[in-house]
């Protein structure tokens, strides 16, 4: 993105908060960020909202800007694919409007589709990306700060075409012309100039490019340090260099928030199995199936291909033979998606080949014995690898042994194969409609698991009247189709399928809004509701001020209430309740607990907002941090939930002051004046918040924040206090906001605002 963006951005934001819209204003140079770091429920939020007001707006630099870093954010460290596919090239189409053309950033379109091309199948889009990035970059100098990114891609898109020799020519040739340029290459392309180094064979010379590029600054900081760590572990392991190559490998707990680098970060454990550092187990084998399982779903089909081949090489070292079989056939149906699979085949032969030739461990005990074998391992220390291929040979002859296959295989990550056994034991035969509860649900799990929601509804058609729509809801359910999830669970109630019915029936109905129906449907079993059921039941009812409802689930855990009747007002400590903020994060509000399931916001907040201080919140009693061990950390500690709804709102109208801090006595007696009246008041500057003197220029500590009054207090009620609580203070405070709306001493507080820098 060009300076020139940058500046439009920031007049953008005072356009947007002068028309009232802080939210969006707050949010918009806030893209950047929740693309790099992550955040990635606030950019799926706040991106397309800025896109709708810019059109609205008619500013299509400014949607440019925000549909640009919504497809960053998908396609840069979630490595979207074929799903990003049209959104990218509509973006593209989108910058070549006549009114758009002109926007320094429109090749950052260009760049954006060749990545996500890249993240579907790089070898198959290589000749696309090639000639997509040739057209522009021709016409682009090294001065362009467009330029960097856009050579980058050409590099890596010669790699994927396989002349990674051809590829290292190009990135000297481009570093030399942003040298002559003035410029320094970015980390991005000292990053790839290694990884054509590599490709090419020249390894030490790819470990060199690599510390070189350490000093480049990174176009995407945040993932500088991991994604070098991974490229540099990688290197090193094909050196030989394994203790320095573990060192540099990222952890599995960092790489896993980064799907960008499953691949490289997968071959270099591959390399580095068969050290004493790294453990070749399961668990490995489970994070790279559930890797797999998100680039299908992202469209990353070269990704995934490449997966389930290193993965199958590790289950053979293993011995998991019988998951590098079915890791083979997963390459092989994968292969087909690819538009170039040239040596797929190949590396799919020889994975069975050596699968073939893998001697499987040895069982604990006789078939017979299996079964309770299993039942009697460690749950902890068990392999479940090992115990799918010794349960293999019972499986779906035995009934118990394939409940136990079949559900740890959909545990290791193949739902598919478990459904296909239970499938041919209980559905083929005819079995379903007789099968005990268990195994239907066994069987409904694994097909939910598998997305086969075709096959479910075909063995639901088989069922009884209970257990067929107890299936069907449970399928709408997991798909999130809540009107046709409740009318299953409905009709499963009445057919007396049981609590589990009622649970999702209640479920669907709270997601529908049905609060009052949502709770009655648990109220009527309420002896045999577990605790957390009972909580479930409390907040429904709370949601639908049922006070009668709440008190019984209340008497249900032992939660004493005072009142016996009408709503629950009772002082039960401070919380904290999260909400989620206008630009798509979360604010963290100190509120008084007034029952089981509800509290009253006791801070007041910025104007724009959707809550301020008096509004009674029903938030989900469930801890969202666990209470601290430490005695002492326990008693400053002040629990946090997540709001579920605003109640009933307190018509609470906040204002904003801003100036000199006054001393302490004065500060003090401010507080009171406040308190006595019931208006809360928060402080939202720290320590390092200061002002200017007009007339030394020197740095005052500051104060800025809101207070927050009735609905039944005037503006002009609330100046006069303020006027009148301040008026002795060496530095005058402004409420320039409330100046305005009531057009009291507007110049005397713009004064204020110009002389102090407020």
């Amino acid at each position: 993105m060009d300076v020139d963006i940058w500046a439009w951005v920031g007049d953008t934001q005072q356009q947007l908060s002068e028309a009232g819209n802080v939210g969006l204003a707050m949010a918009l140079g806030d893209l950047p960020a929740q693309a790099y770091e992550g955040r990635y429920p606030q950019l799926d939020v706040m991106a397309p909202a800025i896109a709708q007001q810019a059109e609205a707006l008619e500013l299509p630099w400014l949607e440019f800007y925000a549909r640009y870093w919504h497809l960053i954010g998908r396609i840069g460290d979630r490595a979207q694919g074929a799903v990003a596919v049209d959104d990218a090239q509509q973006l593209l189409a989108f910058a070549q409007r006549e009114d758009v053309r002109e926007c320094p950033a429109v090749p950052a379109a260009v760049e954006a589709l060749a990545v996500t091309w890249a993240n579907t199948d790089g070898p198959g889009y290589a000749s696309d990306r090639l000639e997509t990035l040739g057209t522009w970059i021709e016409g682009l100098s090294p001065e362009k700060p467009a330029f960097t990114g856009l050579v980058t891609q050409y590099v890596a898109a010669l790699i994927d075409a396989g002349t990674p020799d051809e590829a290292v020519t190009y990135a000297e040739s481009a570093v030399e012309r942003l040298r002559v340029a003035g410029r320094e290459a970015s980390w991005e392309l000292g990053a790839e100039s290694a990884r054509a180094l590599f490709a090419a064979g020249r390894t030490e010379d790819a470990l060199n490019a690599l510390q070189a590029a350490a000093e480049f600054k990174a176009d995407d900081p945040v993932a500088k340090e991991h994604r070098d760590g991974v490229r540099r572990a990688l290197i090193l392991a094909t050196l030989g260099r394994t203790a320095e190559a573990v060192d540099a490998l990222p952890d599995l707990d960092v790489v896993g928030e980064h799907p960008r680098v499953f691949v490289e970060w997968s071959q270099a454990v591959a390399k580095l199995a068969g050290s004493a550092q790294i453990a070749n187990t399961w668990q490995l084998g489970r994070v790279l199936r559930q890797w797999m399982d998100y680039f299908g779903m992202m469209g990353g089909y070269r990704a995934r291909v490449e997966l389930a081949l290193v993965a199958g090489d590790l289950a053979v070292a293993r011995q998991g033979v019988w998951q590098a079989m079915l890791l083979a056939d997963l390459a092989e149906s994968g292969a087909a998606e690819l538009r170039r699979s040239e040596g797929i085949a190949e590396r799919v032969a020889a994975l069975r080949a050596a699968a073939d030739a893998a001697a499987e461990p040895e069982a604990p005990g006789p078939l017979s014995e299996l079964v309770g074998l299993f039942d009697a391992a460690d749950g902890f220390n068990a392999d479940p690898e090992r115990w799918v291929g010794w349960l293999a040979p019972l499986s779906g002859e035995h009934l118990e042994a394939t409940r136990r296959h079949t559900t740890t295989l959909g545990f290791l990550g193949y739902p598919a194969t478990g459904a296909d056994i239970y499938w041919k034991l209980l559905v083929d035969t005819g079995a379903i409609t007789t099968a005990d509860s268990d195994d239907v649900a066994y069987l409904t799990t694994l097909l939910v698991e598998a997305r086969q929601d075709e096959r479910l509804e075909q063995m639901a058609a088989m069922l009884p009247h209970a257990a067929q729509y107890l299936a069907l809801a449970r399928l709408h359910s997991a798909r999130e189709r809540w009107q046709e999830t409740l009318d299953a669970a409905e009709h499963a109630v009445a057919a007396g399928a049981g609590l589990d019915a009622r649970r999702l029936l209640s479920g669907a109905a709270q997601q529908l809004d049905e609060n009052a129906r949502a709770a009655q449907v648990l109220l009527e079993v309420i002896d045999e509701l577990a605790d957390e059921d009972v909580w479930r039941l409390i907040v429904m009812a709370t949601s639908a001020e049922d006070w009668d409802t709440v008190r019984k689930g209340a008497a249900k855990i032992g939660m004493p209430i005072k009142s016996q009747e009408g709503p629950i007002e009772e002082e039960m400590g401070l919380i904290r309740v999260i909400l989620p903020a206008p630009d798509g994060g979360q604010r963290q509000v100190l509120s008084i607990r007034t029952g089981p399931a509800t509290a009253r916001l006791a801070l007041p907040q910025p104007r724009g907002m959707d809550y301020n201080a008096g509004d009674l919140v029903v938030f989900d009693p469930q801890l969202l941090e666990p209470v601290p061990d430490d005695p002492q950390e326990q008693q400053n500690f002040v629990p946090p939930f997540a709001a579920v709804r605003i109640l009933r709102p307190g018509g609470y109208t906040s204002y904003f002051f801003d100036g000199a801090a006054p001393s302490e006595e004065d500060w003090a007696e401010f507080t009171e004046v406040m308190a006595e009246r019931g208006w809360p008041m928060w402080v939202y500057s720290d320590e390092n918040y200061t002002v200017t003197h007009p007339t030394s220029g020197e740095s005052l500590p500051g104060v800025f924040g809101w207070v927050a009054v009735p609905p039944d207090v005037s503006p002009a009620e609330v100046d006069a206090l303020l006027d009148d609580a301040t008026e002795r203070w060496v530095h005058p405070l402004a409420w320039l906001d409330l100046a305005r709306e009531i057009d009291v001493e507007v110049e005397r507080h713009e004064r204020i605002v110009k002389e102090y820098g407020l």
